[in-house]
């Protein structure tokens, strides 16, 4: 991706934007991630902020992404981070661009847990089908960053519509084991390795129920059914857990992984819909010592909110859909109100390059089905499903997910209120980078495969 109006050498993604004390070097943030050039994780990220500002949003109503609110409050963020936030006597230092937030809100950037933006970019045609590697029930040695396509003009809409600030990508779910997860920032780079969030641990993508058995099942081979899906992960655990348990020293791809997650290294984020399948899943991951960060799409999380607490497991869902296959059955509006109200982990989710444009808008929707049932959730708890909550289940909330100080400045001012269908981005930061200015015809992103083409940025 390249923005408008900036020099494009040799392919290379350049920002023209200094900010306005001239600072040109980025902000310093470490690109290693932990146990960077091991085995484990031998493409090191190599994301250098882009340059920022030091600066001051005044005036907004404020969502710290930790349940908190301000009303007329202040931001303040420079070198990259979150300085300090606060009411509107928090004192100001010399040399903060001071940008006027009165009657806007601001919030953390907004995490999307679940994308295949890049593994199954736009536009969606065969040759970029690259999230499944449907040819054995377990493939965990895939990657799913070794499929993803940074010129995927989803990653700037996401941005300039949705907020998005960072995203986890995830293999697709017709394995039991899918692969391991990547997380990226929402930046213009030539390489993944230059989108990859710095010192986010890995996850692995498992998958549950109908799709592992329908796939292989239909190739008259194990899993055919649901009791097969469990066989071959158990089995598929105890190599994982006697390869932990040895030297390591032959290496194996795949059982890298595993033991990855045995080591607590690597989260699992697990495909599954039924409660009474998430309940068996979590007791296998009692059997073999792993922990499962997270179920995605979890429509029927709600019958299980006291497990899903006990076991600290988030609930990573969708408003509303439902009913799409026999699994997704029992799927409620109520879901996301149901689990907040058991105080179990919130987060909404896309799983979609067009809903990932709109998280603030299915959070709002998630909102108004507890409230018709009467279960009222504070507007500041809600945009925690979006931002603090998505980071602790991809285990990043020490870096970003909530306006708190020394986090990463990924910050965004919305026009109006954001969980309101009226209201969108007007300024997006990432790093203290301002990377969209709806105001400003020069910082509205347009991918690479966009340029030259009609309709050109047309979305934005």
């Amino acid at each position: 991706m390249r923005y408008r109006a900036l020099t494009v050498l040799g392919g290379a993604v350049a920002l023209a934007a200094c900010s306005a004390n001239g600072q040109s070097k980025p902000a310093s943030v470490s690109d290693t991630p932990a146990s960077a050039g091991s085995v484990e994780t031998p493409y090191a990220s190599t994301y250098t902020p882009y340059p920022g500002a030091p600066t001051a949003l005044v005036g907004a109503t404020i969502y710290d992404g930790a349940g908190g609110q301000i009303d007329g409050g202040t931001v303040l963020f420079a070198d990259g981070k979150i300085v300090e936030i606060g009411g509107a006597d928090l004192a100001i230092p010399a040399g903060y661009t001071r940008i006027d937030g009165s009657g806007k809100f601001v919030t953390p950037g907004i995490i999307d847990i679940h994308s295949h933006l890049g593994d199954y970019p736009s536009p969606s045609v065969q040759a970029h089908s690259d999230g499944n590697e449907v040819t054995s029930p377990t493939t965990p040695e895939v990657w799913a960053e070794h499929s993803v396509w940074p010129q995927d003009p989803g990653f700037s809409r996401a941005l300039a519509n949705g907020g998005i600030t960072a995203l986890q990508i995830l293999p697709g779910s017709a394995n039991l084991m899918g692969g391991r997860t990547v997380t990226l920032k929402n930046v213009p780079s030539r390489t993944v390795q230059g989108m990859k969030f710095p010192g986010a641990p890995y996850g692995m993508k498992m998958a549950c129920g109908e799709n592992p058995k329908r796939v292989y099942g239909n190739r008259g081979r194990m899993p055919s059914t649901r009791m097969g899906n469990f066989a071959v992960n158990r089995q598929t655990w105890l190599d994982a857990k006697e390869y932990a348990d040895g030297d390591r020293e032959n290496r194996n791809l795949a059982k890298e992984t595993l033991a990855g997650v045995l080591d607590g290294d690597i989260l699992i984020h697990n495909h599954c819909y039924r409660a009474d399948e998430m309940a068996l899943v979590l007791d296998m991951s009692k059997e073999f010592g792993y922990k499962v960060s997270a179920f995605h799409h979890a429509v029927e999380a709600y019958k299980i909110g006291d497990l899903l607490k006990d076991a600290g497991t988030c609930s990573a869902i969708w408003a509303d859909w439902y009913g799409f296959k026999m699994e997704s059955y029992d799927g409620i509006p109520e879901n996301a109100a149901l689990l907040q109200n058991a105080d179990a982990c919130v987060v909404i989710h896309s799983d979609d390059e067009n809903g990932i444009q709109r998280l603030n808008q299915e959070a709002s929707k998630a909102q108004a089905a507890g409230k018709r049932m009467g279960i009222d959730i504070s507007d500041a708890t809600v945009i925690s499903w979006l931002t603090l909550n998505a980071a602790k289940a991809m285990g990043i909330d020490d870096m970003t997910g909530s306006l708190s100080s020394g986090k990463m400045a990924d910050v965004v001012l919305w026009n109006g209120d954001p969980l309101s269908v009226y209201s969108r981005p007007e300024k997006v930061w990432v790093d203290g980078a301002m990377l969209y200015d709806a105001n400003d015809p020069k910082r509205r992103p347009v991918s690479d495969f966009e340029l030259g083409q009609p309709g050109e940025g047309d979305v934005k």
